[in-house]
């Protein structure tokens, strides 16, 4: 597998139908007229992915406040996201990409480095997604620490 292809600022955000922690379904043409923050992570209730998960939902009312919902994607079942959801008492939709279509869409599965070596896996990614299902900011390879803080200041938001 080589590198997955990235999406670029301007470029139309794919969409997707996707079940969530909750057992419904989420489309990302739902949320259409709003800003979507897409944040694409390994592996609920790991280390880093609890940490992020944890500053996206302190994070959450700002970012509302400022018209940005939040939704985070994984491989991991629905019934995983739910425990996660519940464990860690996150407040926004988690969707489960069991075949990673949607992951690889966005250009965050595919090779990666982990620990000086060369594996497939899921690319820690953010996307900005604009009103009318543009891609704002497409950001690869963010820290699982610290990227909502860089966020928020990028986005003008502190």
């Amino acid at each position: 597998m080589t590198a997955p292809d990235r999406l670029s600022p301007g470029d139309p955000a794919p969409e997707f139908t996707l079940p969530t922690d909750t057992g419904d379904q989420l489309s990302l043409a739902e949320l259409r007229g709003r800003n979507v923050v897409l944040y694409a992570y390994p592996a609920a209730m790991t280390p880093g992915c609890t940490k992020q998960a944890c500053d996206f939902r302190d994070s959450l009312a700002s970012l509302q406040a400022a018209g940005y919902e939040v939704v985070g994607i994984s491989p991991d079942k629905p019934a995983k996201l739910a425990k996660f959801r519940e464990r860690d008492a996150i407040t926004f939709p988690l969707v489960s990409d069991e075949d990673k279509a949607v992951l690889t869409a966005y250009g965050a599965y595919g090779e990666k480095q982990l620990y000086g070596k060369t594996v497939t896996g899921v690319i820690r990614s953010t996307f900005v997604i604009d009103a009318d299902g543009k891609i704002e900011r497409a950001l690869y390879n963010v820290k699982a620490t610290g990227h909502v803080a860089k966020l928020r200041r990028d986005l003008g938001l502190d």
